[in-house]
């Protein structure tokens, strides 16, 4: 039988309740992680580990490597869980618009809000997505995240297209695709300071929606 690394066991023993419980376990991985995400926004994958972000936070390093394999485990979580509070936001949008303008509206506040005060959270992202080209390791995480942003996309393209009785023109990895780029785009022009970045890109936006829904 092949021996389990440290960290693995102690997953074991908590998943199987030898030493917390599993749901108490999940919950404070997620704690840790909401904690971790300034750092890991600020310095970026290749400049962070669980030592670093100690450092920079009221946690010991102890705490981290008990509670994550190591910082790739940290990683996945913390964007993993940013990103499904994100997507809650556009679902809001969705459900309190009753019509395309309102619809369109609520989406731009909400993309410019995410730009302007979470640019370096969705710089994480990116870059994360970029790694996986490289490290297996990220791999299924970034999958389950794009496909959860993409189907995010296509309900805000649905409902828009739904208000005049229609259907979207292109596929849902199209659409999630287009306006993924263009976000893209526009945060590493915001990133460098382009004073005009977040308002092009909101202009953008505002154009393509009604031509793909």
């Amino acid at each position: 039988m092949a021996r389990q690394t440290a960290p693995a066991k102690r997953r074991a023993d908590a998943s199987a309740g030898r030493r917390i419980p599993v749901d108490k376990f999940s919950a404070r991985r997620i704690e840790l992680a909401e904690a971790a995400l300034e750092t890991l926004a600020e310095l970026g994958y290749a400049r962070t580990s669980l030592r670093e972000i100690a450092q920079k936070s009221v946690f010991t390093h102890g705490v981290l490597h008990y509670y994550f394999t190591d910082k790739i485990d940290l990683i996945c979580c913390s964007v993993r869980h940013y990103k499904a509070k994100c997507v809650t936001r556009y679902d809001e949008v969705i459900a309190a618009s009753r019509s395309r303008d309102e619809l369109l509206n609520g989406f731009l506040e909400k993309l410019e809000e995410g730009m302007r005060v979470e640019a370096q959270m969705h710089r994480l992202w990116y870059d994360l997505r970029s790694q996986a080209l490289f490290e297996e390791a990220f791999r299924d995480d970034v999958k389950t995240i794009d496909k959860t942003l993409e189907d995010m996309m296509w309900r805000v393209a649905s409902r828009f297209a739904d208000f005049q009785g229609q259907q979207p023109k292109l596929s849902p990895s199209a659409v999630y695709a287009l306006f993924d780029g263009l976000f893209q785009i526009y945060l590493l022009k915001h990133l460098s300071n382009d004073r005009g970045a977040i308002r092009d890109f909101l202009s953008e936006v505002r154009r393509l929606l009604p031509l793909v829904a």
